[in-house]
């Protein structure tokens, strides 16, 4: 005689019942911390002319740069040439396309992770001729253990959230039923890690021989938010 399988029990509806509720909760963390990176913009510039001394008057400006910039050793991470342009200004005035002056352009990108280093650099790349600077921009690192951190406090949040709820009725929690990212389920652009951008731009011509004293630059927070939602079974309330 064969004896039947012990029937499994069934799933739990989609929802809630009587017997089991259901406590659908969010969790938030906010945290603030100091920035982990610095990233600074600068554009090289040169006009003439004649066009190959006005590129020759941009590749030895962008050597200047470029060799200022690396001449910082590790405290400027990462330095990247965004593009180049050297175009041609016609005549207003005159028959035929004659070429009046032309205008070249070369941005580049540094990022740099000792901040004490960079007040000085900033000033001195100002400094230097036809050399503007834009930032500093402030950020943290894609893989910041911030980032960690909030994730686990959103989550705790929503569950001590739900415990709160399950008390006020005299129940307690039984299990998880759902964890997910605010907007997972509809993608949404999400809050990261926020940076409020202060600028400084400098647009130097020719230097005096006297240089430029360091700007104080004060790092700014970082503000990092993550939002889960969560979903809860818990015994039968006692209802008054």
């Amino acid at each position: 005689m064969t004896t039947p399988a012990p029937e499994e029990p069934p799933l739990p509806a989609p929802y809630g019942t009587p017997d089991t509720p259901r406590i659908a909760v969010r969790g938030e963390a906010h945290l603030e911390t100091d920035p982990d990176l610095a990233r600074i913009g600068i554009t090289v510039s040169a006009r003439g002319k004649d066009r190959r001394s006005t590129l020759d008057d941009l590749t030895r400006r962008n050597t200047e740069v470029l060799d200022l910039l690396k001449s910082y050793g590790p405290a400027v991470e990462r330095i990247e040439t965004g593009h180049l342009t050297l175009t041609p200004e016609l005549a207003q005035r005159g028959r035929g396309e004659r070429v009046r002056t032309h205008h070249g352009l070369v941005h580049l990108t540094a990022e740099l992770t000792d901040f004490t280093a960079l007040g000085e650099l900033t000033t001195r790349l100002a400094d230097l001729e036809l050399t503007r600077v834009d930032g500093p921009w402030w950020t943290l690192r894609p893989d910041s253990p911030v980032h960690r951190d909030a994730r686990r406090q959103a989550v705790r949040e929503a569950l001590q959230r739900a415990r709160d709820y399950a008390e006020a009725l005299g129940a307690t929690l039984t299990a998880l039923v759902e964890l997910a990212d605010t907007g997972a389920e509809n993608p949404e652009p999400l809050p990261r890690a926020t940076t409020r951008m202060r600028s400084m731009a400098a647009y130097a011509g020719a230097g005096e021989d006297t240089p430029a004293p360091p700007l104080d630059l004060e790092p700014q927070k970082q503000h990092v938010h993550a939002a889960v939602n969560a979903r809860f079974t818990m015994t039968p309330p006692r209802l008054p």
